[in-house]
């Protein structure tokens, strides 16, 4: 955990290094966000920054969203988007979670190439019709945001070893570990993760947003 948040901290100060250059050379601003200012990939589960090695990307995955529908790999070809993991009937940490999710849905409504995914780790709770309930409530937009669910060993599998987000696991080893993380995960339109922000803190939501309009520029 402490390794963990030492490589990100080390990741997002030359990040931060990069926005500094970005503000100098201010006569040539696309100069500055496509040489200088970039993401680092994250190819392990300690989420050591890499600027240079693509080696993990999300392995392939099938689930049904909250209208029945197939959701695979697929419908994310050549996005941007966010993910995290979430059960409907969470009385913790989820609220925020879904509610930070939905202010993410509004900032790009119009971003065609920006997208959300909430994968449930209660699927054997979270059928179809609950999901359809809760996006109900929760004002979620189908065409931009999919709530999956599936077999519990096919979302826990991708949730650990897809996108590194059950630090319990990767201490524990334990398979019958719930999942409860609070970490948004950002991927690349190449399917590559690009950051990882607690999805319950303001300062993360706004890092996050940040980070997103440098992928965004990356892909011009």
């Amino acid at each position: 955990m402490i390794r963990t948040r030492i490589n990100l901290l080390l990741a997002f100060v030359l990040i931060g290094v990069g926005y500094s250059c970005k503000e100098q050379l201010g006569n040539n601003k696309k100069a500055a966000i496509t040489e200088v200012t970039k993401l680092p990939y994250f190819n392990s589960a300690d989420f050591t920054p890499d600027w240079d090695t693509k080696e993990h990307r999300i392995p392939n995955f099938s689930f049904l969203n909250q209208n029945g529908e197939r959701i695979t790999n697929e419908s994310y070809a050549g996005k941007n988007y966010v993910a995290n993991f979430f059960f409907t009937i969470c009385p913790g940490i989820c609220p925020k979670l879904t509610s930070n999710m939905s202010l993410l849905q509004e900032a790009y409504k119009d971003d065609p190439d920006f997208m959300l995914l909430s994968h449930s780790v209660m699927p054997w709770n979270d059928s179809v019709p609950v999901l359809k309930n809760y996006a109900v409530e929760k004002g979620v937009n189908d065409a931009k945001w999919h709530l999956v669910t599936g077999p519990k060993e096919a979302i826990y599998d991708i949730a650990r070893n897809g996108y590194f987000a059950d630090e319990d696991f990767t201490k524990t080893q334990d398979p019958e570990t719930f999942i409860h993380t609070e970490n948004f995960i950002l991927v690349d339109k190449q399917g590559y993760i690009r950051g990882v922000y607690n999805g319950t803190l303001e300062l993360d939501l706004e890092r996050l947003k940040r980070h997103i309009e440098i992928l965004k520029e990356e892909s011009i």
